[in-house]
């Protein structure tokens, strides 16, 4: 059992990963030579200073970003492949919500444009709001709720086609210290829950530390990576864990990963 574990294909590969950008200035190298593989049930956090690729390899794995040169695959498939399947669900920065629709209209939309039953949109749509703790506010609008609940809507709309992967672009990073700790553990159990594969942008060394159980950090332009740290610490993480040893432990190679990094920029 062991052995076809190990064997497993990866959920996301890249291979000699490039990317560049044509601009008026000039071409701008975004990604250069990223290689990277992603089991399934992977928790993977991206981490590095502004600039330095993370979120355009994340619109890589969805699509939304071509690369220049390399091979990249998702669940074997190519992105644009894996997009066409509803291979993942996204969640942006911002909630984006649309003011005119309630909760519930919001995480109903991608089901509507991707033709379920009213049915079974309504089972849904109930499922995810429970799975993100707001069952109850569904019929509430944006503009009622806080911006942790928003952002919690914006996960409950992602999940609601349930895709296996999660791409998450730095979905907490507007949010106060309090709300986003009560956030990440929220974000664990529901990935306990449901198993699910999730890349993960953050610019918070804390946040990428007791999320993840791989920690991708990476150099400044062009967008390499410098480190893979495999986490040893348990699935189950209660937020005082960021006190151990073990925790600081990671917690500082990272650190010295991202400075190592800017110590290459040229």
């Amino acid at each position: 059992m062991k052995d076809t574990l190990n064997i497993a294909p990866p959920v996301i590969e890249a291979e000699a990963l490039d990317l560049v950008f044509q601009t008026a200035d000039g071409p701008v190298q975004a990604l250069k030579d990223v290689n990277l593989s992603i089991g399934k049930g992977d928790f993977v956090s991206f981490i590095g200073p502004s600039g330095c690729g993370k979120t355009t390899f994340l619109r890589c794995i969805a699509a939304l970003e071509h690369p220049t040169a390399g091979r990249l695959t998702v669940n074997g498939m190519t992105p644009d492949e894996a997009r066409r399947k509803r291979a993942y669900g996204y969640v942006f920065q911002a909630a984006g919500l649309y003011p005119w629709r309630t909760i519930a209209g919001n995480i109903r939309l991608p089901l509507e444009i991707m033709g379920f039953s009213k049915a079974e949109q309504t089972q849904r749509v109930e499922r995810v709001l429970d799975l993100v703790d707001l069952s109850g506010f569904g019929k509430k609008f944006p503009w009622q709720l806080s911006g942790g609940m928003q952002q919690r809507a914006s996960i409950a709309r992602a999940l609601a086609f349930d895709a296996d992967i999660l791409l998450m672009d730095e979905p907490f990073g507007a949010l106060d210290e309090i709300v986003r700790d009560r956030l990440n553990e929220e974000l664990l159990k529901l990935w306990a829950r449901t198993g699910k594969t999730i890349g993960f942008v953050t610019h918070s060394i804390p946040e990428a530390v007791y999320l993840s159980t791989k920690i991708v950090v990476m150099s400044p332009r062009p967008g390499r990576i410098t480190d893979v740290i495999d986490s040893p610490l348990p699935r189950e993480r209660p937020l005082d864990i960021r006190d151990s040893s073990q925790f600081i432990e990671i917690a500082h190679r990272v650190r010295e990963g991202l400075r190592a990094g800017h110590g290459d920029e040229v």
